[in-house]
């Protein structure tokens, strides 16, 4: 097989959570840009209208809608409506997710690090656990549920769920509700690909380090703290959207065919340690 064919998503129908910003935008371009025809749901209106005109007035097959995956009724009626409107549901990306506040430490990597009392365990308030769980986790399960509803029928899908390496490893910086929702969200794909290998779906997880994202109040866009990153990151430089794409076509594909219930990290190898 030609790898055009190969890593081909023309004509697939799509659909992305999350995906008018970072790495669900980044998801949303790889498919639109190689022929895919996407629904792109987000809870933001405004950057869904901005996203949808730009991709629409580069040519690109794009729909938009505003969604919050929190309320599992709007997300069925919007999976519905863009497996309406293309006739089908090929391939979901369950990307929404949302920053976890701070951790019992302060800082992200490196010297100067102290203990955060607002991020320690008895400081934890209920509110802010569920919303991280009601998002990161029952979202990611909605989405599932909404799209194996599509997929099975057909007995074909592609599902890939943005879970974290904070599912693998734990970072004191980061709030303990987005490992346990990272961490579950991985542990559900995982349930997920078992019970719909049989229907030639496959569901598999992309585990991105330290991304260039708006998460966490666009933290990531300071140029000190990719510089700080970046020092303890094996490749020496931190990620941005467009390094996902290959892996998200990779995932989307035919050319996954015989991959299921795989989590994959994408950190520049931040999860083997510190070389230098």
């Amino acid at each position: 097989m030609k790898v055009a064919e190969l890593f081909s998503v023309e004509g697939r129908c799509a659909l992305v959570t999350g995906g008018a910003s970072g790495l669900g935008l980044g998801f949303v371009e790889a498919l639109a840009e190689n022929g895919a025809r996407v629904t792109m749901l987000d809870v933001s209106a405004e950057r869904v209208a901005q996203e949808t005109a730009r991709l629409t007035g580069l040519g690109r097959d794009v729909r938009g809608e505003v969604v919050d995956v929190t309320d599992h009724a709007a997300l069925d009626r919007a999976v519905d409506a863009a497996a309406a409107a293309y006739g089908r549901l090929d391939i979901v990306f369950a990307n929404a997710g949302i920053d976890p506040g701070p951790g019992f430490i302060t800082g992200w990597t490196g010297g100067g690090r102290a203990r955060n009392p607002q991020g320690a365990l008895e400081a934890y308030s209920d509110e802010r656990w569920e919303r991280v769980i009601d998002i990161n986790l029952n979202g990611v399960f909605a989405t599932l549920r909404a799209a194996a509803r599509h997929m099975k029928p057909r007995r074909y899908g592609r599902i890939i769920v943005t879970t974290s390496l904070a599912s693998m490893i734990n970072e004191a910086g980061i709030g303990a509700a987005y490992m346990a929702s990272k961490a579950g969200a991985a542990h559900l794909m995982r349930n997920a690909a078992l019970e719909l290998a049989a229907y030639d779906i496959t569901v598999n997880a992309i585990a991105p380090g330290f991304f260039v994202t708006n998460i966490g109040g666009g933290h990531a866009h300071d140029e000190a703290v990719q510089e700080t990153m970046a020092r303890a990151v094996p490749m020496h430089r931190v990620g941005f959207p467009e390094d996902m794409k290959g892996l998200a076509l990779f995932l989307a594909s035919p050319a996954s065919a015989y991959v299921t219930g795989a989590e994959i990290p994408i950190d520049g190898g931040l999860k083997l340690g510190t070389a230098d």
